[in-house]
């Protein structure tokens, strides 16, 4: 019941089903507690349920639906009713949707979409850049995030006088690593450096000295030394030795020992679990997951040399790192996907980066000039100096008189929002925080802002966007229906063990099961294992935990019936191991025996007992429902919408 109510009040919507516009008033098809439910809002929600499904437009199939929708409204009737629209979670949920459904009605093109685009653009490149770090956090005061200006300055003043970038960076530079490095930090790309750091590297020529860019470490100044084509991945084998001590010849002479052995026909594999010390990859042949540039930055010698070799089945020379010895065998290289290939991958790292955060805090500052923010900096000012060590408690609570209470703190288009308004939202608002009071309150004041901004452009679009209006509705709407099912029937359903069983009693012959077989399957993703762990079984080896744990997966002993696992259903029903294949895994199915038909357990019905049980507490909630909110049809409105539907279908 539930995927089916799912699929007719569905919450994904596309701008563009707009009402009806008709010149005279709509009809009422149906009340709910003597709420209606108008025609037009039918007819729109039935079309975009049933596109492109012509057989739906029947008198019969829109008889169901009217059902339904009436059961529908009924439930959202009861979560209004408990205050379910009133929750915390309800608000955000609902606050989140809006914001999605206002971006298409925005000038601007979808940011995350856009910054997708941007970040494989530099994907395709790399760079090579020094740079030098003065700290200073977030959360320091303004003197100290002056002092700390003004030292990168300085030193951006004496490069370019002409001085020595490299030098200047192993003497000042505040990140330990550049007195080793001279600040170089090799080659990099997208994503692997905080965004306005990246920002700088890709909008800096190469051999030219960037601006100064300030990230959440501090202030930085960047000295971009190359560009070029980025390489991919690369995926390969390693054998290690691992030593700290430079001049350990013991273990050089056994890491060019190994390589004598494999140049003389001994196999890759045999010698890295014999002497690898990489516990994780010695027993499958030392193989990595591939690997971009940039991304073994602790082990430069590792990464330059895997991306030097050319050909699959290259072996390196042994050569030293700061952990120990490697041989390193190339396995394949790996060019960068299209776009298509990595767009949602990519999104979704997108979306959980800083890259949004920075470019969210820029278009909001654009919006508020589109909609004519004003602020008054003298009256703003006079506020945020009240700011106080209980601010970041929590426990700001500063009483203004009338007077200041009314000053005007800033307006959006023509409607003022004054000192008292602020003073209401930091009480509402305010939480534990690691900021100083002052930039607490800014980052306050700032949010209220925003929030004016949003409300403003939302009394906009509901005055002038119909479609945007009856979205808006089906979401909030949606999300009550949702709540209300998990809290009334589902989560209900599923934790009532009892009459779970006293339902399976009653209805037993329902649970009726066909031909089974008690079987286990293991999955893995290397036939090698299945291999290995059949030999097991069949020469009669006991089997270790330790065995088991080398599958992806175990599925514990149960019976299937055909039809209920794409594995079961391409083996023979026969006691004894089977091999299947399917979807580039390897499947062992360890069957044990045929099952006779018969009525289930309980344990094996029980997901069907409880999508069963789901549906008869639905049933008698919704007959309770109805005596509590009366439901009455209206001949005319449903009139009004067979013709309206029927004719046009």
């Amino acid at each position: 019941m539930r995927r089916l109510c799912f699929l007719l009040f569905s919450l994904i919507s596309v701008v563009g089903w707009a009402q009806e516009k008709k010149s005279e008033k709509p009809t009422a098809v149906f009340t709910v507690n003597k709420v209606p439910t108008f025609t037009d809002e039918f007819i729109y929600l039935y079309k975009k349920n049933h596109q492109n499904k012509p057989d739906d437009f029947t008198e019969a199939k829109i008889d169901e639906y009217l059902n339904l929708f009436v059961n529908f409204k009924l439930k959202v009737t009861e979560a209004k009713a408990l205050g379910l629209d009133t929750t915390a979670k309800f608000i955000k949920e609902l606050s989140t949707y809006r914001e999605d459904l206002k971006k298409p009605y925005r000038a601007e093109p979808d940011l995350l979409d856009k910054l997708t685009k941007e970040t494989y653009e530099r994907l395709t490149q790399e760079v090579r850049a020094s740079h030098i770090l003065i700290s200073t956090t977030p959360e320091a005061s303004p003197a100290d995030t002056a002092n700390a200006y003004k030292k990168i300055s300085d030193i951006k003043s004496r490069i370019e006088a002409g001085e020595d970038f490299e030098k200047i960076a192993r003497e000042l530079s505040e990140d330990p690593s550049a007195k080793f490095n001279g600040g170089d930090l090799g080659y990099f790309t997208a994503m692997q450096m905080v965004y306005p750091f990246e920002l700088a590297a890709y909008n800096t020529k190469a051999g030219s000295l960037s601006p100064i860019v300030r990230t959440r470490f501090g202030y930085h100044l960047l000295k971009v030394i190359d560009k070029k084509q980025a390489r991919g991945e690369v995926e390969v084998s390693h054998i290690l030795l691992r030593s700290t001590n430079t001049e350990d010849t013991k273990v050089k002479n056994t890491a060019f020992e190994i390589f004598d052995q494999l140049k003389a026909g001994r196999s890759w594999d045999d010698l890295c679990k014999e002497f690898s010390e990489d516990s994780n990859t010695k027993d499958n042949g030392g193989r990595l997951r591939p690997f971009g540039v940039g991304a073994l930055a602790s082990v430069p010698e590792f990464e330059s040399t895997a991306f030097a070799m050319q050909k699959p089945g290259e072996v390196s020379d042994p050569f030293q790192s700061a952990i120990g010895w490697h041989i390193i065998r190339l396995e394949k290289k790996i060019p960068l996907p299209s776009y298509a290939e990595l767009e949602s991958s990519l999104k979704r790292k997108v979306a959980r980066d800083e890259r949004l955060q920075v470019s969210q805090k820029s278009m909001a500052s654009k919006r508020r000039k589109d909609f004519n923010w004003v602020e008054n900096p003298d009256v703003k000012m006079q506020v945020l100096a009240t700011a106080d060590s209980l601010l970041v408690k929590g426990k700001w609570s500063k009483k203004w008189n009338e007077e200041v209470n009314k000053k005007t703190l800033f307006t959006i288009s023509t409607k003022k929002y004054t000192t008292g308004d602020f003073a209401a939202y930091i009480k509402k608002n305010q939480t534990i925080s690691d900021l100083n009071p002052a930039a607490y309150m800014e980052q306050l004041y700032l949010n209220f802002v925003d929030e004016k901004v949003n409300d403003v452009e939302e009394e906009k679009l509901l005055r002038e966007k119909p479609e945007f209006k009856n979205l808006l509705n089906e979401y909030y709407e949606g999300i009550l229906f949702f709540e209300i099912m998990e809290k009334e029937i589902w989560n209900k359903a599923s934790a009532d063990s009892t009459g779970q069983r006293k339902y399976y009693e009653s209805h037993v012959e329902k649970y009726k099961a066909g031909d089974r077989i008690e079987a286990r399957i293991f999955l893995a993703t290397d036939k090698n294992v299945i291999d290995a762990f059949r030999k097991k079984v069949e020469a009669g080896d006991s089997i270790k935990n330790e065995d088991v744990k080398k599958f992806k997966s175990v599925q514990p002993f149960r019976n299937y019936e055909k039809g209920e696992s794409k594995v079961i259903d391409k083996i023979t029903w026969a006691a004894g191991l089977h091999e299947v294949e399917l979807d580039k895994n390897y499947y062992l199915v360890e069957v044990v025996r045929l099952v006779a038909p018969g009525i289930k357990t309980f344990e094996e019905a029980r997901a069907s007992i409880i999508t069963d049980y789901q549906s008869e507490l639905e049933k008698v909630w919704l007959e309770r429902l109805r005596i509590k909110y009366p439901v009455a049809i209206n001949k005319k409105g449903k009139k009004a919408v067979l013709s309206a539907l029927i004719k046009k279908s």
